[in-house]
């Protein structure tokens, strides 16, 4: 039956399934994977690199986060083209709003433009889905510190810690069992960092053993100058969090 209704994006299903939406994602299922985390001081973001062939030049800039605009940064699960697409399309959005009202654009409604961006190719014909999901993670002087998921149907949700792309469900499980665990209050970025290192190890077909098979990339709030800070580890100071997370791995096991 499904044969008869998958070819397009905009007929639903006598399930009431659109198909073409639900390819989009599973095929973001078996992208890399991304992890945000919500901490009391800043957001984490941690994303796995796969590299095809060693062949490759080494990319001049980050493959899975861009920053859209000084207060809002996104990680990439998914087809790099569609996203490069809606990227762009939320940094004209971002700057628009700036040069209109002199003032960042609110963190959820810059997700919302994004996502309507994408709910309209599953609306109308001949346009197919953007096989992308994004975590975007920012900052606004209402709401504080946020963390967006979306996903190809136009949907999106606020989050203190998810995980997008392969193994999403063993990412979210360990998230569960191990965000707050104390009930202690969000974590601090420290702990929110050893935290995704951990979800990646759990959700990688292999566990880490050096700082270069994943990116890892931290925000937070410079209170002198009200401006967000961005920094992507590099790949000596992921290894020093790979290492931390392996040594209290180790003492955990000898207890």
């Amino acid at each position: 039956m499904a044969r008869r209704y998958d070819s397009s994006t905009t007929t639903f299903s006598p399930e009431g399934r659109l198909h073409q939406v639900e390819y989009a994602i599973e095929a973001i299922n078996n992208a890399g994977t991304c992890v945000g985390i919500l901490a009391s001081d800043g957001i984490i973001m941690a994303s796995e690199r796969r590299v095809n062939s060693p062949l490759l030049a080494p990319a001049k800039v980050s493959e899975k986060t861009y920053k859209i605009s000084g207060h809002v940064t996104t990680c990439v699960a998914g087809l790099t083209a569609d996203a490069n697409i809606l990227i762009e399309e939320a940094r004209l959005s971002a700057g628009r709003y700036f040069h209109k009202y002199q003032c960042p654009m609110p963190v959820e409604q810059l997700v919302e433009h994004v996502c309507n961006y994408k709910q309209a190719y599953t609306q109308y014909g001949g346009l197919r889905p953007f096989g992308v999901a994004f975590l975007f993670g920012g900052w606004d002087s209402e709401y504080g510190f946020q963390l967006y998921q979306s996903d190809p149907s136009g949907n999106y949700s606020g989050w203190k810690a998810t995980c997008i792309g392969a193994n999403n469900q063993a990412g979210k499980s360990l998230l569960k069992n191990e965000y707050n665990k104390d009930e202690e209050g969000l974590p601090n970025l420290e702990t929110a960092l050893k935290l995704a290192v951990k979800v990646l190890n759990k959700t990688m077909d292999a566990a880490a053993t050096s700082g270069d098979k994943f990116e890892l990339y931290s925000m937070k709030l410079d209170k002198a100058t009200g401006l967000c800070v961005h920094h992507i580890l590099t790949k000596e100071e992921a290894q020093k969090v790979l290492d931390a997370v392996a040594a209290e791995s180790a003492s955990a096991g000898d207890e």
